[in-house]
């Protein structure tokens, strides 16, 4: 077996174009939009009845994807606490390489998001930070100061 890519990551949103307008603020291209239901959408997902609205968003080298769905049936299933904290079990945080973290993290903020804690430097190679974006998934962004092998 031999594992080619990863081609997306999926985030569930309640506002479709909020989520497209915050990812194309960020950089990211919509790839395309469209509405799946059917039988092949419900054995896919192992449910009944589904009827969902989906973009995909691209980052501009076309390496990486986030799939952003809105499920119209059957209804969305909230986790408690809405909000989790880094350290929960499970996916956490989408994580971008920025040209420039100040004005990544405005944007943000621009758009609903806040800043989770602070941003700061790892060692001489990275500047750091996690951010709350659309459905409360953690984004994270890092800027490159120099080359790891420096």
């Amino acid at each position: 077996m031999k594992l080619h890519a990863m081609d997306h990551v999926t985030l569930v949103v309640e506002d479709l174009q909020g989520a497209i307008s915050f990812f194309t603020a960020l950089g990211m291209m919509l790839q395309g939009q469209a509405s799946v239901g059917g039988e092949w959408v419900d054995r896919l997902c192992g449910m009944k009845g589904i009827q969902a609205d989906i973009a995909m968003m691209r980052t501009s080298d076309g390496t990486c994807g986030i799939e952003l769905t809105m499920y119209r049936s059957p209804d969305i299933v909230r986790l408690e606490p809405s909000t989790t904290s880094p350290n929960s079990l499970g996916l956490r945080q989408i994580m971008f390489e920025v040209e420039d973290i100040e004005e990544t993290v405005s944007m943000v903020e621009s758009h609903g998001g806040s800043l989770l804690g602070e941003i700061v430097q790892y060692q001489d190679f990275y500047r750091l930070c996690y951010t709350r974006g659309p459905a409360g998934t953690i984004i994270a962004f890092a800027q490159k100061i120099a080359p790891l092998d420096s």
